[in-house]
């Protein structure tokens, strides 16, 4: 069996008093009296005994004193990666279990920064977002108040721009709360069998008129002439793809083509794939993409519209469904964005 490290210790240093004490007596007995080796060897498993005993005794109190507070001060940090039970006093399990504590601490502390450094980022984005329109809406409302509101023309007009501003805000307030429920699990999906390709034909008919503004044409790979039926929440779905359809046409390119394929992955799943020809994006960005808020273009441009959560309540939605996406892209080539739904018996 393996012996804890006290007691090696004991043992070997027991065994150095007992030698040296026997050693020095039996020199004293040789120069002054007639050895007696019974009363040496007596003497020297008595001595041996006394000093293991004293020292185990001493060396386990002395060190349980020691990790006992090592123990009370991790208490504190209410660890727990530290392993709770009786307290050791083996060096080598007391070592392994602070290495493994300061190892979880450490990752702790890393994501907490990188969370810490999100957060930052998060209510600077958001509070830019929420800005803009605020401050738009502010503008004209104050012009009006100024003396414009007697110009019917002008009243008008500033009206306008107003509402806009503040369906602007609204559309961002409503995204939020929805990726809120949806990150929480408040969110319930209503899970039905339905055509995908028809729900895919209905968005199409939905931006058929925006596609046509920049001279995009939104079409099929191929002639889908028979149902391919999936299980998921159909509305919600068709959240996705408007998403999606949305972001290629406003980064698509004038007379570009948004495509739409929908594969077999394998038995029970279907993947459905929306690739369109436009300006692309930088493969450094497309680890952050699904990120609320992010945004390629780091100038504050906001010519594009939208409320800059659309790629993200789309991860939301697909998630929510135990379902993957992805995404590839290339500079000048174009985008390719796809998720994975059940497929219905």
């Amino acid at each position: 069996m393996k012996l804890k490290r006290t007691y090696r210790f004991a043992i070997k240093t027991s065994l150095y008093i007992t030698l040296f004490i026997t050693l020095l007596m039996s020199v004293f007995l040789y120069m002054f009296y007639s050895i007696n080796w019974v009363l040496i060897i007596a003497f020297a498993i008595t001595c041996y005994l006394f000093s293991f005993i004293v020292i185990q005794l001493r060396v386990e109190r002395f060190i349980y004193k020691r990790v006992k507070k090592i123990y009370d001060d991790l208490t504190l940090l209410e660890s727990a990666s530290l392993t709770r039970g009786s307290i050791t006093t083996d060096m080598g399990t007391l070592t392994e279990e602070i290495d493994k504590f300061a190892r979880d601490k450490k990752l702790e502390i890393e994501t907490l920064k990188v969370r810490e450094k999100y957060r930052k980022e998060f209510l600077g984005n958001i509070s830019h977002e929420l800005k803009t329109p605020l401050f738009t809406v502010q503008g004209y409302i104050l012009t009006l108040l100024d003396g414009a509101l007697d110009d019917e023309t002008i009243r008008k007009k500033y009206l306008e721009r107003a509402n806009k501003g503040v369906e602007r805000l609204s559309y961002i307030v409503k995204d939020l709360d929805m990726i809120t429920k949806l990150e929480v699990g408040d969110l319930s999906l209503n899970i039905e069998t339905f055509d995908i390709v028809e729900l895919v034909k209905s968005v199409f008919d939905m931006f058929e008129m925006r596609a046509h503004k920049k001279r995009i044409t939104l079409t099929f790979d191929t002639d889908y002439t028979t149902p391919i039926l999936v299980k998921a929440d159909k509305e919600r779905i068709q959240q996705v793809l408007a998403n999606l359809f949305v972001n290629s046409i406003k980064y698509g390119q004038e007379k570009g083509t948004t495509e739409i394929s929908v594969e077999n992955l394998i038995k029970n799943k279907v993947i459905v794939r929306v690739t369109d020809n436009g300006e692309g994006i930088d493969s450094k960005h497309l680890p952050r993409l699904f990120e609320r808020f992010f945004r390629v273009d780091k100038t504050g441009n906001r010519k594009v519209g939208g409320s800059g959560l659309g790629l993200s309540i789309v991860k939301h939605i697909i998630e929510a469904h135990d379902e993957k996406i992805y995404v590839e892209s290339e500079i000048g080539v174009g985008s390719e964005f796809s998720f994975t739904l059940e497929k219905a018996e």
